[in-house]
């Protein structure tokens, strides 16, 4: 007869064994090698885009997210999360954008991303005549369109003030009670058949200026707002906030695609909030202009 103790069914077997310490060094490895595998995606794939600005109103609303696209053009400087290369005229696969793609783009004065529309090619001649685009002295069709509705967003400001303040005269109520702006609208037809809406609702310096000739690797950009966007007719630093007259394709930071999701500006700290302010119908809205076909318009009324 064996008279010695027995351990119970499920006791620990390796009585002083200390626990496994945590390997710091694999997980911080870990993380970077993670952090690395993001940007990598966001320098040579895509990566998320926040609007600002109102400066591509009626097509990009203030809170809209994108997806922009950073291979279309091939990779330059600019490529690089945070721009943390050298400005340089460099690029790899090198391709050149189409009219009326919409792009991300780096100013010659600073670091920022701005987003605007391409208008002009390499070796085009373009000017502009009291807000009508001269493209190799031929008329840029535009149409009067029924002013779009763009809801009023009070609780969004931009620059110290509400974001589309600039529309207040337009400011219309419907029988519902919602309250909406419906600024003058136009639809705009480049040559390649791309057609987009922009407004334009007052006569300002930036609606003239003479025919250049666009340089070979250089686009020209404009706003869809055209009497409130800091675009390719805008002088840079010291004398303004605008890309300065053409911009290097090495300086166009990638396509924007589509928007993922879109919030109204009225969203806190309660997440029930942020349901609240989704706006539901923009979301997995392309980004891609329309294509009619050459001469569709009858030009600007």
């Amino acid at each position: 007869m064996n008279d010695q103790p027995s351990e119970p069914i499920g006791a620990d077997e390796s009585h002083g064994k200390k626990k496994a310490k945590v390997n710091w060094l694999a997980e911080i490895r870990g993380l970077f090698l993670m952090l690395l595998g993001v940007l990598a995606f966001h320098t040579f794939v895509a990566k998320p885009f926040y609007i600002p600005s109102a400066s591509m109103v009626p097509n990009l609303l203030v809170g809209d997210r994108l997806i922009v696209s950073k291979y279309p053009y091939g990779w330059s400087w600019v490529s690089a999360s945070f721009h943390l290369l050298p400005r340089s005229d460099w690029r790899i696969a090198p391709a050149t954008p189409e009219y009326g793609d919409i792009v991300i783009a780096v100013p010659p004065d600073r670091a920022e991303d701005y987003i605007k529309r391409v208008i002009g090619l390499p070796g085009d001649r373009i000017a502009m005549v009291d807000g009508q685009i001269i493209l190799n002295g031929k008329e840029v069709p535009q149409e009067v369109e029924p002013p779009v509705r763009i809801p009023v967003a009070d609780q969004q400001f931009c620059d110290g003030h509400p974001c589309l303040a600039d529309f207040d005269q337009f400011r219309v109520r419907d029988p519902d009670g919602r309250e909406f702006y419906e600024p003058p609208t136009y639809r705009e037809t480049l040559p390649n058949g791309a057609s987009y809406r922009i407004i334009d609702h007052f006569t300002q310096p930036l609606d003239n200026f003479d025919e250049i000739e666009i340089p070979e690797g250089y686009v020209f950009l404009m706003g869809d707002n055209r009497d409130h966007s800091a675009d390719s007719r805008a002088p840079a630093a010291p004398f303004g906030n605008g890309l300065g007259g053409p911009v290097p394709i090495s300086s166009v930071g990638g396509r924007a695609e589509i928007i993922t999701f879109s919030l109204d500006g009225s969203a806190g700290w309660n997440p029930l909030s942020w349901f609240r302010a989704l706006r539901p119908d923009r979301a997995w809205t392309t980004l891609r202009p329309e294509l009619r076909k050459a001469g569709e318009g009858d030009g600007r009324d």
